[in-house]
């Protein structure tokens, strides 16, 4: 379809270049004779002309923005089975095992623990896609948030769930950080931010959370690591519904493409913005979460 609208974009081109030269050129010897029909046939000539390719174009476009978003959804489907379909058949074959077989209580718990872990991935899931669909709506409460204490919570959920030491992720917070803003939302988006950065990581994770103020209301939170990188091409697409680079060491990691797009919606619905920033692939990654808030210099430090 792509390569049909181009070949009859540049037709049509051709034919109006062509039409308006035969004009030019029969003016000279015509040009006692135009009525003022005449002129007006040549006018909405052109105009008509004019018309036809701005909507072919733009059915170019249209379809080009169709072709990508069906590729979106496609790649989200894929991954949703994946992330579903998976733990699904890992709990029913522990559990047959567990039904039809007399094991050692090591063994029992080992298989308990691993049940839970499948079950806890698949409660994940799910909560990203309603994550998603309640970001959609830009609902947000309002209230006073400590954003030291929320990041330091962030960071410990992170290491705790990967398994990581203290040093892997330092959080530099000004004490007194505040913003007005949904608590879960923005636990939501934190957290997707942290666990972005551990997942995409190349060998040894070293994440830094870094509050900074902008302005007198404004804060900048930044995210950023020493990990895969991301091509400057793509900075401004990760964070589309779907979206994932089509690099073979992503696609090795698990995810929905929707963590960057909850992130998103979330500074948008907050009043303020997210950007990319990254030196290259294998150069790391730094995510810029700028929120309305401030920072309250009669606030003592966290311990």
């Amino acid at each position: 379809p792509i390569a049909l609208t181009a070949a009859i974009v540049a037709i049509t081109i051709a034919l109006t270049v062509g039409w308006q030269i035969l004009v030019v050129r029969e003016f000279e010897a015509f040009a006692e004779g135009f009525t003022p029909i005449h002129w007006l046939l040549v006018i909405l000539g052109s105009v008509f002309f004019a018309l036809i390719i701005t909507v072919l174009i733009l059915q170019a476009v249209w379809l080009v923005r169709e072709i990508r978003s069906n590729q979106r959804q496609q790649t989200f489907m894929d991954a949703v089975t994946h992330e579903l379909h998976t733990p699904l058949a890992s709990l029913r074959l522990y559990l047959d095992t567990l039904r039809g077989r007399e094991l050692p209580a090591e063994r029992r718990d080992e298989f308990l623990e691993i049940m839970g872990e499948d079950l806890e991935r698949l409660q994940r899931t799910i909560d990203q896609i309603l994550s998603a669909a309640r970001t959609d709506l830009k609902r947000v409460r309002r209230e006073p948030i400590d954003l030291g204490r929320l990041l330091l919570e962030c960071a410990g959920d992170a290491r705790e769930r990967f398994g990581l030491p203290e040093s892997a992720i330092l959080v530099d917070v000004p004490a007194g950080a505040r913003v007005k803003g949904d608590l879960e939302q923005l636990r939501v988006a934190f957290r997707n931010l942290i666990e972005n950065a551990i997942r995409y990581a190349s060998g040894e994770v070293h994440v830094e959370v870094r509050v900074r103020p902008v302005s007198a209301r404004r804060l900048e939170v930044e995210v950023s690591d020493l990990g895969l990188g991301i091509p400057a091409s793509a900075l401004d697409r990760v964070f589309q519904r779907f979206a994932r680079l089509q690099n073979e060491a992503v696609r090795t990691v698990r995810g929905l493409g929707l963590g960057l797009y909850i992130v998103r919606n979330v500074a948008r619905a907050h009043g303020g913005s997210v950007r990319a920033e990254s030196d290259g692939e294998g150069k790391g990654s730094r995510f810029i979460l700028t929120l309305p808030g401030h920072v309250d210099e009669r606030t003592r430090p966290h311990r």
